[in-house]
């Protein structure tokens, strides 16, 4: 069902949430636009200006290295300033409230943990970039570090002093390997939810697009909140193309 109108969707989504016991909220790059984070995939996105570096060529070359930082810093005026919005204050209320168990998400701004999200709870499926790991010993540095090597050498990328491997942000680039850990999270939340909601995803990017049509096959209620129309409206119980903002305020508990 496609919702003719935001209040008749909003009321719909409200009956189903009232009537579930175990909600796991999706999440995409559209939850966070209204904060000031651009998205990637949609017209105007940071992908249609400057394609983003696979994970082979950054370990390949010193040059990739140092372009991918210099993006990461250029990028921290967004990151810095951002603070969760109305969807995700939603679903931080649903939370609290015991509905939702935790959230998986393919966003990597940290803005589910800022909503009231226990860190614990909130399932990255790309990562995070708030912060880096060295990819041999997985040392974890915070970016100011990084930021102050970076500027010492002129823009060149620093390596882990402890073992020298190369650091990067915590986030899974393209060719990189899923984290195996956060899917088999996402895929046991999945399959024991009565209510998934995918918010503000284009549901394009697998392995993580199959976890909708995994919960639906399982007997949970589909919920598709997206601006844009996905490739899996036909299936879902209740879908609502609006802001995910406009969507999801009525839901956000005092």
């Amino acid at each position: 069902m496609i919702a003719p109108d935001l209040e008749t969707g909003t009321n719909r989504l409200r009956e189903l949430i009232e009537a579930s016991t175990r909600i796991v909220p999706f999440t995409g790059a559209g939850i966070s636009t209204e904060c000031g984070i651009p998205d990637f995939r949609s017209p105007g996105g940071l992908w249609t200006k400057t394609m983003p570096i696979p994970f082979d060529q950054f370990l390949a070359s010193q040059e990739m290295r140092d372009e991918a930082w210099r993006r990461r810093f250029a990028m921290q005026a967004h990151f810095a300033v951002a603070q969760p919005g109305r969807g995700h204050l939603a679903l931080a209320s649903l939370y609290r409230a015991g509905k939702a168990p935790a959230v998986v998400t393919q966003n990597i701004d940290n803005l589910h943990q800022a909503s009231g999200f226990a860190a614990e709870h909130v399932v990255e499926l790309h990562g995070n970039t708030t912060y880096a790991i060295c990819l041999d010993c997985a040392a974890r540095y915070e970016l100011p570090w990084v930021k102050s090597r970076f500027d010492e050498t002129s823009g060149r990328a620093p390596d882990c002093p402890h073992c020298g491997g190369y650091i990067k942000t915590a986030t899974v680039s393209f060719g990189q390997a899923m984290p195996e850990e956060a899917m088999q999270r996402a895929d046991d939340l999945t399959a024991s939810c009565d209510l998934f909601m995918a918010i503000g995803s284009s549901l394009v990017v697998w392995p993580a697009a199959g976890f909708p049509l995994r919960a639906k096959q399982n007997g949970a209620t589909l919920v598709i909140i997206n601006r844009d129309a996905t490739d899996f409206d036909d299936i879902a119980d209740l879908v609502i193309r609006a802001d995910i903002g406009a969507a999801l305020a009525p839901f956000i508990a005092n």
